[in-house]
């Protein structure tokens, strides 16, 4: 089996799309009006508007705050510093090394989405 798609909800898909762009340095790929997607190593990151996607949705939905989306590069201090620079709604001030090694940080995107940026070379798989 195969990780090959994530979820992220938003409230506003043109912001999370300028977030995501120059976070992840790529343009992604516009599926739906309210779905854009970007291949992360392989993996689909999705952010999702439902409202502007014409889902019907019953109650506002996102991550529990302790469910992070972990994604790794290769030039971690210059991820970091464009989070600094966006309207994340948290990160790290910075930079750690874990105790089982790996380098990383934590921030909330602008819609409070939990996610992680870990250095590439200390990625820890088990």
């Amino acid at each position: 089996m195969n990780l090959y798609r994530v979820i992220l909800p938003v409230t506003d898909i043109t912001k999370a799309v300028t977030f995501y762009s120059f976070v992840l340095g790529q343009s992604g790929k516009r599926v739906s009006s309210g779905r854009h997607y970007f291949d992360v190593g392989g993996t689909i990151l999705a952010i999702y508007d439902p409202i502007a996607d014409g889902d019907d949705i019953q109650k506002e939905w996102s991550f529990n705050e302790n469910q992070y989306i972990y994604i790794s590069t290769d030039t971690l201090e210059d991820v970091h510093q464009k989070v600094k620079q966006s309207e994340c709604s948290h990160v790290d001030e910075t930079i750690e090394t874990m105790p089982w090694g790996e380098r990383l940080f934590y921030a909330n995107d602008p819609f409070g989405n939990p996610i992680c940026f870990v250095d590439q070379q200390t990625v820890f798989r088990g």
